[in-house]
């Protein structure tokens, strides 16, 4: 499956990444590894995550405080917010594609 991302999304990673990188150099790098190990975690079973809405589902990251909101459109995975737990839930939802 191919893997895409709303811009927004792609923000909001490279946003983490720098805040990490501020905390601590090399945490930013340590972060994406993380996403990317979830993303490839999403693309082997894409189905398997939970659902948040009628067709969005979520993946939590093992070590930070984060879930990948996406979206399975044929063969195609379209990640729509790197969300930290803290920040207001469903504050994506104004990006879900139908």
């Amino acid at each position: 499956m191919d893997i895409k991302f709303l811009e927004i999304a792609e923000i909001e990673l490279d946003e983490a990444i720098a805040f990490y990188n501020y905390q601590l150099v090399g945490l930013g790098e340590q972060f994406l590894t993380e996403v990317l190990d979830t993303i490839e975690r999403i693309r082997t079973f894409p189905k398997a995550w939970r659902l948040c809405s009628s067709n969005m589902r979520q993946c939590r990251m093992k070590r930070f405080p984060y879930k990948i909101i996406y979206q399975v459109i044929n063969d195609e995975i379209l990640i729509v917010a790197i969300a930290h737990f803290h920040r207001e839930p469903n504050y994506w939802k104004n990006r879900i594609l139908h």
